[in-house]
């Protein structure tokens, strides 16, 4: 029930990749498109390489098939979270919530219980990432943040039991990004018509770095969760708030406060805890 020291540096790498697409969203005039932009970037970066890997196995693509549904959620809410309140607001309660709830269901999901000292490390990792939520902000900013780390921890276990039924945790993690592109692509469609293509032209150098880091994030988050118990890649990947919080301070000019120094602080002890 451990986790090694290179998937500890892989899902480290994960995080800041995460917190870097999010400062980037979150600096963007059109959210929404954004979103959805980066999803069709990776859908695109992705189909150069997935039909040169062996397909996943059959078991894997109704996973595959309700994880991009999913993320119509994610994306919707990730949107209105950063619309109505800072990164540094935001971020850490939808990362911070994630891994609690896989934390209680991948007992049951996947029958790994974990021992007293990780599970007192993911206490403290998820108590000092919801700890840089500091500060007033908007009602529907917290309720599109809350929901969201809800969708996360749904198609955190719905993208591990996938990925480990594919054979493939890379190939799966393409195709998935191929899926979701498409699904995301018609979804916009539908709401926002013309001004979707109009968006990916104007703003294609920016959708590739974007689609880069996205791909990259959760394209080793996957892999990970298939050589580790889920929950510790989780709330490992969840460190990205603290890399958050500094992209934040120097680039969106968002404050350090001291409470954040101090939830860093907790962070650390959890991962200590987690024998990392």
């Amino acid at each position: 029930m451990e986790i090694s020291l290179p998937v500890t540096l892989a899902v480290l790498g994960a995080a800041l990749l995460h917190a870097s697409w999010n400062a980037l969203l979150k600096g963007s005039a059109d959210k929404q498109l954004d979103t959805v932009a980066f999803s069709i970037g990776s859908a695109a970066l992705a189909l150069a390489v997935a039909p040169w890997l062996p397909a996943p196995a059959r078991e894997s693509w109704p996973w595959l098939a309700v994880s991009a549904g999913v993320h119509i959620l994610y994306f919707a809410f990730l949107a209105n979270a950063y619309h109505w309140g800072d990164l540094s607001y935001a971020y850490p309660i939808m990362r911070g919530g994630g891994p609690v709830i896989v934390a209680l269901l991948g007992a049951l999901v996947f029958g790994e219980v974990l021992p007293l000292l990780p599970s007192l490390g993911v206490g403290l990792v998820c108590a000092g990432i919801i700890g840089f939520a500091s500060g007033r902000a908007h009602p529907r900013a917290t309720a599109f943040a809350v929901g969201n780390a809800l969708v996360i921890a749904a198609y955190t276990l719905i993208d591990a039991k996938g990925a480990r039924a594919s054979g493939s945790p890379v190939a799966y993690a393409l195709w998935f990004f191929v899926a979701n592109g498409i699904v995301l692509y018609l979804w916009a469609g539908v709401r926002r018509g013309a001004a979707v293509p109009r968006h990916l032209a104007a703003h294609a150098g920016r959708i590739l770095v974007g689609a880069a880091l996205t791909t990259g994030s959760y394209g080793v988050a996957l892999w990970a969760m298939t050589r580790a118990p889920v929950a510790l890649v989780a709330v490992l990947r969840e460190t990205a708030v603290i890399f958050g919080a500094f992209i934040a301070h120097f680039w969106l000019k968002e404050k350090l406060t001291r409470r954040r120094l101090v939830a860093t602080g907790a962070v650390m002890l959890g991962l200590v805890a987690l024998k990392l």
